[in-house]
């Protein structure tokens, strides 16, 4: 398969239990094409190991290397896991000669396999752009299922990333590229944006925000202290869709928890807000997929970032199989 990479054994190590106390001695290196259907609860671990959308909106590259230091953190950590919940590393798409479109492309396609193998994927990046894939995935597969179903996207952002493809997409461009294909089907574009700053979005971007008719709650208001108003919020917007599409990027994390990613920021929020969001969103039952972006290995310290993104993936992981 072009623009994949088969998963790597050599990244799964960590203390040696023999009795699968942590995740590395739980999870089974299963490449795609091999990826078996689902009896019982089924985790897919799925890299996107490109920064070309990144390069291309004038961030700081280095989130290629993102998927694989993820998945070593989290490798590392304990395994909470029932004995019937299965974990698998499916890999990472790969981005050859800057081809953003192919690899979102190949997403596409491998979210789309996972849903119809009744996994459930987490995937991991790698740039932003990589939401328009993991959306077109995931849409695919309802197509293809005929059930014409909506979806929700949530995203936990410090940017709109509505910005107006031109040439080329690029990591700021995803959710524009969504509405403009869900107006020309004539389908809801249904978009909830979380933790929104206004000192890293222009004028333009809050006025295509407004002209699609997009929910969002201003990083001031995204805090502890107003999270019934904020679980309401969400509810009312789970309430309206079948399935929910969850993004998180990191870059809209505080530095001082998520200072490895490609546009850091102070002012961002912190990890336990977004962990209480996502209880309720998981709670919801419609939670159909989620992904992690923008986590840059080489401005990291002390593996923080990678540590934080792994933490988030253990907590879903465990809520999402009932561990």
């Amino acid at each position: 398969m072009k623009h994949y990479e088969p998963p790597k054994k050599d990244l799964w190590s960590g203390r040696i239990s023999n009795k699968w106390l942590y995740l590395h001695e739980k999870v089974h290196c299963t490449p795609l094409n091999e990826m078996p259907e689902a009896q019982k609860k089924s985790i897919a671990l799925l890299g996107y190991a490109c920064d070309a959308g990144v390069h291309r909106n004038q961030g700081r590259v280095g989130a290629v290397d993102g998927p694989d230091v993820i998945k070593s953190s989290f490798g590392k950590m304990p395994n909470h896991l029932a004995s019937h919940v299965l974990l698998h590393d499916a890999g990472s798409i790969t981005c050859a000669n800057s081809d953003m479109e192919a690899s979102q492309s190949q997403l596409a396609e491998a979210v789309c396999t996972l849903l119809h193998k009744k996994q459930f994927p987490i995937v991991l990046g790698g740039g932003h752009d990589m939401a328009y894939g993991h959306y077109c995935g995931i849409k695919q597969y309802l197509d293809a299922k005929k059930q014409g179903q909506s979806i929700g996207i949530i995203n936990f952002d410090a940017h709109f990333d509505l910005r107006k493809k031109t040439d080329q997409g690029n990591s700021g461009t995803p959710f524009y590229q969504i509405a403009k294909e869900c107006r020309q089907e004539s389908i809801d574009f249904n978009y909830l944006c979380l933790g929104i700053r206004r000192d890293a979005n222009d004028r333009n971007l809050f006025q295509t925000a407004k002209d699609l008719d997009v929910i969002y709650v201003m990083s001031e208001t995204f805090q502890p202290a107003f999270l019934q108003e904020i679980t309401t919020f969400i509810n009312a917007f789970a309430k309206n869709v079948d399935h929910i599409y969850v993004t998180i990027d990191l870059d809209g994390f505080s530095s001082a928890f998520a200072p490895g990613v490609s546009a850091p920021s102070p002012m961002g929020f912190t990890p336990h807000i977004v962990l209480e969001c996502l209880k309720t969103i998981i709670a919801s039952g419609k939670l159909i997929s989620l992904d992690i972006a923008e986590m840059n290995p080489r401005f990291d310290i002390d593996g923080q970032t990678a540590k934080l993104a792994a933490s988030l993936v253990h907590y879903v992981a465990h809520a999402v199989s009932g561990s």
